[in-house]
């Protein structure tokens, strides 16, 4: 069971990750619990249950079916996935939604000062997704902090930490705050206004069958979040595994810039600016 779960998680990420522009290895040495998927615990506590009962593909816990899954990152860069991401539609704008996105940006830039220093947030609990693979964004992502964000909404506890790499360091360019997928638009609204702030998530994944992983590599995939396959019957059609939703709302910030255009970049989050 862990073994199928591990195998969904790693075609997930291959079909974004594989997908971007670097093309050498990074050469910095992590830690090994950096190479696990960040939510989800390896060494126990995975639901006995078959996949296709799991209601939060591909993380959950039998106890909490929702409770792992928000603590999932995009990966690389949300590059632009076309019908794999779905956006919240941009709101007019009410009384108090700048002041109180102010707040956020205010908090999360306080709260992430520290870890410019991507030692202190390894030391902090913070994990890297897949260290080894080369990435335009990399996520260090708390599972307690993601956890929390299930159940509530702290500022200054994003779930992930966004870095670029800079040589054999990293470099803090922002953060990403989650809520479960079960979410309203409205209740979205309450912790980010949408007036200000577009959360995504990513829909649509046909994961291929086992004989068929490789051909996520190619140019013109048909499966993943880079794939043609959109819909239940098309994955059916070819064997494939289709989750209509996977992983939870997500929302980037970007504290340290100074245009509040580029703070809640939706451009960004697709990965389409630099």
């Amino acid at each position: 069971m862990r073994n199928r779960i591990a195998l969904f998680v790693t075609i997930f990420f291959c079909s974004v990750a594989w997908g971007q522009s670097p093309t050498s290895p990074s050469t910095s040495t992590q830690p090994a619990q950096s190479q696990s998927m960040p939510g989800m615990d390896m060494s126990g506590g995975m639901s006995h249950h078959d996949m296709s009962n799991m209601k939060d593909m591909p993380m959950s816990d039998e106890k909490d079916p929702d409770a792992s899954a928000h603590a999932m990152h995009s990966m690389e860069g949300h590059m632009d996935m076309g019908p794999h991401m779905k956006m919240t539609a941009l709101r007019q704008p009410k009384p108090g939604d700048a002041a109180r996105a102010q707040r956020i940006v205010e908090e999360a830039r306080t709260a992430s000062e520290k870890y410019k220093d991507y030692h202190a947030a390894l030391a902090d609990g913070f994990r890297i997704f897949h260290p080894e693979i080369p990435q335009k964004m990399y996520h260090f992502t708390n599972m307690g902090y993601g956890l929390e964000a299930f159940r509530h909404f702290n500022p200054e506890h994003p779930t992930s930490l966004l870095y670029e790499k800079n040589g054999d360091d990293y470099k803090l360019i922002g953060v990403m705050y989650t809520a479960p997928k079960r979410f309203t638009e409205d209740d979205l609204d309450e912790r980010v206004p949408l007036s200000v702030a577009q959360w995504h998530e990513h829909v649509n994944f046909c994961a291929p069958p086992a004989d068929r992983r490789k051909e996520m590599l190619g140019p013109k995939p048909q499966f993943g979040l880079r794939g043609s396959i959109t819909t239940q019957e098309a994955c059916d059609a070819v064997g494939g595994t289709f989750r209509p939703v996977i992983f939870n709302w997500m929302v980037h910030v970007y504290p340290f810039e100074k245009d509040p255009a580029n703070i809640w970049s939706v451009e960004r989050q697709h990965g389409d600016a630099d």
